[in-house]
This record gives C-alpha cells, sequence and structure tokens, in this order.
C-alpha cells in the first residue's frame, strides 16, 4: 500500500517464516552463492567499525564469500581479510566506542586523494553503556560524539555505501555481573539518539546514511538462544550478512528471487511496440462499439401515437465483423496483459519468499480432492481415457501442481518425486492423445499441425514479448511443442500408415512398431550424446527458441528428465486401440473392462504397481540419481492409474466435473501462474493484500483462474481466424506470421545491440 523504496523495507521490517527464514516486508531475498558474492564484490573495499557484535557481523559477511574462514583473530584489535582471486578488501576495525578515534578514522576517508571503502558498516553502544555503567552522562556524550560523526558520514555516503547499525537488545536473564548494566531500555535510548541525529542535517537523498534496524527484529525473536545474552546466536548474525549483501549486490546482480532493492526494469523496444499495439486495439474496440450503439439507437422501435402500440422496425441483426472480433480479443487480451505486467515486473505489488511446510501442501491438497469427488456426474461414454476422463486428469494434475509450487514443495523430495510423474503424465497423454487422433482420422493436413502449434504458443508468445522473457523460460509448452512434432514427423513420413490402411493388411502394423522402433532409437541415442542434441538445437533460428542464458543445457536437461514417456503414450494408443479393435475389452457402461479374473489379478497388480512407486520415490534420498531412474520408470505408476481408474466400469462410468472444468484450461493455468499467482518468474508469492495470507491466497487465486479462463477464450477465438479451414487463405495467414516472427527478430537483435 505504501510502496516506496523495497531497501528500506529490507532494512527495517520483515518477520519470521519458521525459525530461521527471514522474510522482508514486501519483498523477496535471495540466498547468495560464495560464487555469487565474489562476482558482486570484485574490486571492493569493505570496512566494518565497531565492537564485538560488528564483529560477529563482519565474520558472517567474509563466510559468505569464503566458508572457510574461522573466526580467529585478534579480540580487540583490527582484522583483515582478503580475497586475492577476486580483488576483495574486508576489514574489521576495533573501535568498541563512538568517541574521537573512532572520528578520526572516518574523517581520514573524506580528506584528499584517500582511497574510500565502498561499503562501510558502522556501530557501537555497549561499550559506553558498560564502561560509564550506564549513566546519562556517557548518553549525553555519545550524542554529543554522533553529531560530530554524522557529517562526515552523510559525506562518505555520497560515493560510498554507509550502514548505521543500530543495537540488538539483550537478554537481561542470561547477562554476566559485569555486563547487567547494559539493559534494553539503556539501548532504546542509545538507538533513539543515533536514528534523530543520523541524516538530519542532510537534505540530499543520495548522502543519506542507511539505518540497519532490522537485527533488532531478528534479536527480539532469537536473543534467548544467545551464549551469554549479549551477543547474537550464528543463524541470526548469517541472516544480517545476507540481508547486507542483498541491500549492496541486488541492484548488481540482479537474481530473478531477490527483489528486494531492485529498480524496475526498463521497457524494451519491443514491449513498446507491444504497449502501442494493445492500445491501439483497445481505441479501435471501443470505437466499433459506439459507433454499434448508435446505431442500434436509431434503429430502436418507436410507439405510434395513435395506436399506442410499438412498431418494430424491420432489421437484419449483423454479423460480427472478424476485425471486431479480433479487436475485442486483442482489447481483453491487452487489460489482461497489463495485469500481468503490473503484477510481475512493475513495483506495484509485493512479492514473498516461499516457505514449505507440510501441512501447506497436504492439507490444500485434501481440500480440493474431497471437492472433486463431490463434483461427480456420469461420462457420456465410457472408453478408456474418454474426453470427460482425461480433462478431469489434466484438472487435478494442474491443480496438485499448482500447490506444489505456491507452497514451495520442490524442497520435499518424496513431493517433488511424485510431481515429476505428473509432468510426465501430461506427456503420456501428449504421445496417446496425437497418436490416436493421426492413426484413427489419418488427418496429416497443415490446418491441424497449424491449430495445434497455435493453441500451445499463442499465449506464451506474447508473454515472451510483454514480460521479456525467452521461449525456453515457459519450459513446458516447448516441450509439449516438440513432442508433438515429433509425433506428427514419425506418423506422416513414408510411408504414412494410418488404421484404415493398417485393417487391410496386418503387416501395416508392423511397419508402425518399425517406425516406433526407430524414433525409440533416436531418443535414446539423443539421451546419452548431449553433444549431438546441443548442435541440433543450436542452430538458427532453433538457438532463439531453445537457448537459456545463452546455451541449450536447460533445454537438453528437460528433455531428458522425461524422455521416454511420449513414446509410452503413443504405444499404449496403439496397443490400446488394436484391443478395441479385435473387440477383445468391454467398454459398456458399468462392464469391466476385461474378464473379472482377467480385471481382478491386472487390479491386484496396478494398485500394488502403484504403491511400490510410491515406496520408492518417497525414500529417495539423492535428486540427481531419482532423476537418472525417473524417466525409465514413471510410466509404471502412470500406467497402474490408467488401468485403476479404467478397469472397474462403475469408476469408468462417472468423473468429477470440477477436475474436468480445470481440465481445459490447464494449459493455461500452467503458464499463467508463472507471472499472477506466484511472482518473479515462480521463484517467489505474489501479494495482493499484505498481512493477510489465507485471504491474499483466495483473492490472487480468484482472479488467476478467471484470467486463465478468460485467455483460453481468447485464443480459441483468435485461432478460427488466425488458422482458417480454407488452404489459400491460411497460406497467406502463415505468410503474414512469418513476417510477425521476422520483424520480432529484426527488433530482438536491435534490443540485444542496445543492450550490449
Amino acid at each position: 500500500f505504501k510502496g516506496g523504496d523495497t531497501c528500506e523495507y529490507l532494512l527495517s521490517s520483515g518477520r519470521f517464516l519458521g525459525e530461521k527464514v527471514w522474510q522482508p516486508h514486501s519483498c523477496m531475498m535471495h540466498k547468495y552463492k560464495n560464487s555469487e558474492a565474489k562476482n558482486c564484490l570484485i574490486d571492493k573495499h569493505v570496512v566494518f567499525i565497531g565492537d564485538s557484535r560488528i564483529r560477529q557481523l563482519f565474520y558472517s559477511f567474509i563466510k559468505l564469500i569464503n566458508p572457510q574462514v574461522k573466526e580467529e583473530g585478534i579480540k580487540h584489535g583490527n582484522i583483515p581479510f582478503e580475497d586475492k582471486s577476486a580483488s576483495i578488501k574486508v576489514d574489521f576495525l576495533w573501535y568498541p566506542e563512538v568517541n574521537g578515534s573512532m572520528r578520526q578514522r572516518i574523517k581520514s576517508w573524506t580528506e584528499g586523494s584517500v582511497a574510500k571503502p565502498h561499503i562501510i558498516v558502522v556501530g557501537a553502544a555497549t561499550w559506553s553503556i558498560k564502561i560509564h555503567n550506564g549513566s546519562n552522562e556517557a548518553l549525553a556524550q555519545y550524542k554529543i560524539n554522533i553529531t560530530s560523526i554524522a557529517p562526515l558520514l552523510e559525506k562518505l555516503a555520497i560515493s560510498s555505501d554507509v550502514y548505521w547499525v543500530l543495537q540488538d537488545p539483550v537478554y537481561e536473564d542470561m547477562l554476566s555481573e559485569n555486563r547487567k548494566m547494559i539493559t534494553n531500555e539503556k539501548i532504546d535510548a542509545y538507538n533513539e539518539a543515533a536514528v534523530r541525529i543520523l541524516n538530519s542535517s542532510s537534505r540530499n537523498s543520495k548522502a543519506k546514511v542507511k539505518v540497519f534496524s532490522v537485527s533488532k527484529l531478528i534479536a527480539q525473536e532469537t536473543i534467548m538462544k544467545s551464549v551469554d545474552g549479549l551477543h547474537l546466536p550464528e543463524s541470526s548474525r548469517d541472516t544480517n550478512a545476507m540481508i547486507l549483501m542483498n541491500v549492496y549486490c541486488n541492484k548488481i546482480m540482479k537474481p530473478i528471487d531477490g527483489s528486494c532493492c531492485q529498480p524496475q526494469p526498463p521497457l524494451t523496444l519491443i514491449q513498446k511496440i507491444a504497449f502501442c499495439f494493445f492500445t491501439l486495439s483497445i481505441i479501435g474496440y471501443l470505437i466499433i462499439s459506439l459507433i454499434h450503439r448508435n446505431n442500434y439507437r436509431k434503429n430502436k422501435p418507436c410507439t405510434d401515437l395513435e395506436s399506442g402500440e410499438e412498431k418494430k422496425p424491420v432489421i437484419s441483426t449483423p454479423n460480427v465483423s472478424t476485425l471486431e472480433i479480433l479487436l475485442h480479443c486483442f482489447c481483453k487480451l491487452g487489460l489482461i496483459m497489463t495485469y500481468f505486467y503490473l503484477c510481475d515486473r512493475a513495483n506495484l505489488f509485493m512479492k514473498e519468499n516461499k516457505f514449505y511446510t507440510h501441512s501447506s501442501f497436504f492439507i490444500p491438497i485434501i481440500y480440493i480432492l474431497v471437492l472433486g469427488v463431490f463434483y461427480t456426474e456420469n461420462t457420456k461414454e465410457t472408453k478408456v481415457l474418454n474426453r470427460e476422463q482425461t480433462d478431469e486428469w489434466k484438472g487435478w494434475m494442474q491443480l496438485v501442481i499448482l500447490i506444489y509450487h505456491i507452497s514451495g514443495a520442490s524442497t520435499f523430495l518424496p513431493v517433488y518425486m511424485h510431481i515429476r510423474v505428473l509432468v510426465a503424465a501430461y506427456l503420456f497423454q501428449t504421445g496417446y492423445g496425437h497418436f490416436s487422433y493421426f492413426w484413427i482420422k489419418g488427418d496429416f493436413g497443415v490446418y491441424r499441425v497449424c491449430q495445434v502449434l497455435f493453441r500451445l504458443n499463442f499465449l506464451v508468445v506474447v508473454l515472451c514479448i510483454v514480460m521479456d522473457r525467452p521461449y525456453q523460460f515457459y519450459y513446458f509448452v516447448p516441450l509439449v511443442t516438440v513432442w508433438f512434432m515429433i509425433i506428427y514427423a514419425t506418423l506422416a513420413v513414408w510411408p504414412q500408415i494410418v488404421q484404415k490402411k493398417a485393417n487391410g493388411n496386418c503387416l501395416w502394423h508392423f511397419g508402425l512398431l518399425l517406425k516406433l522402433i526407430c524414433l525409440l532409437t533416436c531418443i535414446y541415442f539423443l539421451s546419452y550424446s548431449q553433444g549431438a542434441f546441443e548442435k541440433i538445437f543450436s542452430f538458427w533460428p532453433l538457438s532463439k527458441c531453445f537457448e537459456l542464458n545463452g546455451n541449450v543445457y536447460e533445454w537438453w536437461f528437460r528433455w531428458k528428465l522425461d524422455r521416454y514417456v511420449v513414446f509410452h503414450g503413443m504405444l499404449f494408443a496403439f496397443i490400446y486401440l488394436a484391443l478395441q479393435k479385435h473387440q477383445m475389452i468391454s467398454e459398456g457402461k458399468g462392464d469391466p473392462l476385461f474378464s473379472n479374473r482377467v480385471s481382478n489379478v491386472l487390479l491386484f497388480i496396478s494398485i500394488v504397481s502403484f504403491l511400490t512407486y510410491s515406496i520408492w520415490a518417497s525414500s529417495c534420498k539423492n535428486k540427481t540419481e531419482c532423476n537418472e531412474l525417473h524417466p525409465s520408470v514413471s510410466v509404471v505408476q502412470i500406467l497402474a492409474f490408467i488401468l485403476i481408474r479404467n478397469i472397474p466400469g462403475y469408476v469408468r462410468s462417472v468423473y468429477s466435473s470440477f477436475f474436468a472444468w480445470f481440465g481445459k484450461i490447464s494449459l493455461e493455468l500452467f503458464i499463467c501462474q508463472y507471472h499472477i499467482w506466484l511472482a518473479a518468474d515462480t521463484k517467489g508469492i505474489l501479494v495482493l493484500i499484505p498481512g493477510y495470507p489465507m485471504f491474499n491466497v483466495l483473492v490472487s487465486t480468484f482472479i488467476f483462474v478467471c484470467v486463465a479462463h478468460e485467455i483460453s477464450q481468447i485464443t480459441n477465438d483468435l485461432a478460427q481466424i488466425v488458422v482458417p479451414k480454407d488452404n489459400s487463405t491460411l497460406l497467406k495467414r502463415l505468410l503474414c506470421i512469418a513476417g510477425f516472427f521476422s520483424g520480432l527478430h529484426f527488433f530482438s537483435a536491435m534490443q540485444d545491440q542496445s543492450r550490449h
């Protein structure tokens, strides 16, 4: 609500999520690795000035650069640290009191051509309280001394980052006898004096000393764990050091999950063009709407004064023009994309880090499962994996994946492994659905291909433009797009083998199996030949689509993770359709899929297989090793689920309309969550209503689902216009689309050149 600088929030406010995770107010804090800290602080000089508490902060800070550092320096003396590989110097200067000595040291940096430190962290007070036994005269002298130092710090703040660390509270019951005079009341008085005096004379906003007051809040929660009642426990001072690193480094490193202290990114050329396009679409639609409204008023029925009856002029309702549909769609899309931009690119709404607890994941799962069972209806058809059933399957999987993402459950390995199966199941459906269509219909026309590609990619292309993200960033859409093209190429290439042709001669079935074996061989080769895979996708223009951070490794990793499951889906479709054709399965309403004996045996095996996989996934200890096995074994649980869901006739004859509704917009839900439900490109959570987490989730979820549903309708409407059935018209549209992407590439090249 307040807006303002997120740096101020980072330095002054926040709360603990659990026991150790600190959540700044309104923004996200990045956890810096050693390599990142070095890159940020390369050729920098950092100075910590103060007492033993500042020395603690100094050690926590340098451990972010080099974790091997041990706290072996002189307790009451200066301690130097240098990382020669990155030319980083970090010094601790022992000045336990704010006095003339400290003033002289600070003054030396303001005079002449002396090299000034890039970061200065200052703080002291407890020694003054201790030495002078907490006297009021000492407090008065502290005020005088800090008043003399303040102008020097403000002068340094013009060119350096200067932080004044307020004094943390103490745990009075644990203090030793010679520290009993250090009370929280005295500390508050010293802190109040420092805050009032610092920056009181500064009129230049750039010359402000940043007050590091957040450590007080952290200490209030953790000082009880202190060893001596004065010094903070290690976890708390590590948090303070990480906050300090975020304050300085976020604007330099620009981490995705570190929104604190990051300025709003400037609009790119492509974003400006998109903004103009959507604005013109909105204006155009409003003009057409006004014209129609005026025409309606002119043709409005009038009353016959003599008879008192209403005369209705005979007018024909005009068909809505293609232009009007286009403008209407782009008008709605423009408003939706504005909301996307405001949520995840402008610094308008707050963002928070995720924090996983078992309850935050499993309670919503139980809740939606109960809802799904409550909305149970009879299916229109009782075939295996009928349309209602596949929509239901997509729906509940998508809802579970959404809960997985917002709860941060990826940190819990058993949940991660089960979610990997859900992603694999979606790809399994891709293989099953597209193979079934091509096999039964034999339709390999351009219209079908363009329709599928448009529906899959439309939203992602728009988001790449509006949110300034590469295509590969939305990894799942490139994945299903490439697999669709692989399925199409496998079946469309000569000889085209379809069900109608195969029914005439059984040998064609062996021909199709040979095609599938060739496909499996290619998949196996590419999965174990990273070099060959990267060469294929490093050619222009494929490289523009599949590179992320300058290489295609991420794309290879994503593809490899579920490399066999689409093939499994195709093979399952082939076997199922063959069994169906030869009437070896019974799909009547209420009938088991096979004979009672066979059905019971298969059902028992399926349940055991399903539970066995879950036990294995739950016992995983190493993510890398489990990911290696996942492509080969994920099909076990998928097939087990299909058989459990379809063998009993009464189970196959019902479906959840609740889940099926979400299944129809599952792709839009998966993509939209990146920016308007989660935040910082899925790394955090969007906060529309601060201070009320549950209410915030309800409101943001409602908007998110409505937007996804609306985008689904917009995509369907535009697909009918952009991809017409008439081949000559379709060719013209494809040329226009090619021109659009050529222009996009041209402007993208201009952007890259201006950035470099």
